[in-house]
């Protein structure tokens, strides 16, 4: 298998087809997206330059999969606010400052999950169980929070944001709010 240390290298050739040069065979983005789930590392090289392009390859895997279905985890807010701090000087701190608020989402996910299966067992409903509407919220509130808090330190002029923006927040946490519900009705149904 072709690594670099310990990561598999993708190719991307000219006519947009990816080729593993770990399994030797062709793959799609939708193979790549598989394997970033199962935690394998990889880099994509263009193949002609040699050029490392992971970030573009992986942009765009984000983006498919948010066109694909209407279920997009990136609000509309979210990337507004995101493409303020390209340019600013807010935006050297903004990679770190995701990286470890995810970081820290998935432990608490898993933590949240481990007291969910505590407290209904390991029944069939239990392993399925998404987390419950409030638990969620809470944690929503808490990192957007905190991600507010971080930005307000390091441009502590920064003003607080308009009450445009603010309504269109508070229509996508709505928005974000009625889905869990719907999952919270099918789950009570089943």
């Amino acid at each position: 298998m072709a690594k670099n240390e310990g990561q598999i290298i993708i190719k991307k050739y000219a006519n947009r087809r990816l080729y593993n040069t770990g399994t030797s065979t062709y793959v799609t983005l939708d193979d790549l997206a598989e394997m970033v789930k199962k935690g394998e590392e990889f880099i994509v090289q263009d193949a002609k330059s040699g050029e490392e392009i992971t970030h573009s390859v992986l942009t765009q895997i984000i983006f498919e999969q948010e066109s694909k279905t209407g279920n997009t985890l990136l609000p509309i807010s979210f990337l507004r606010q995101l493409i303020t701090y390209y340019g600013d000087q807010m935006q050297m701190v903004v990679p770190s400052f995701l990286e470890h608020s995810m970081r820290a989402f998935t432990e608490q996910q898993t933590q949240m999950r481990e007291q969910i299966n505590r407290a209904f067992g390991e029944t069939p409903l239990g392993k399925n169980l998404q987390l419950p509407i409030q638990m969620v919220e809470e944690q929503v509130r808490r990192n957007t929070e905190m991600f507010q808090q971080a930005m307000q330190m390091f441009s502590p002029f920064m003003k607080p944001p308009a009450k445009e923006s603010r309504k269109a927040e508070a229509k996508d946490i709505d928005e974000l709010k009625e889905q869990l519900r719907a999952m919270q009705n099918k789950l009570d149904s089943l």
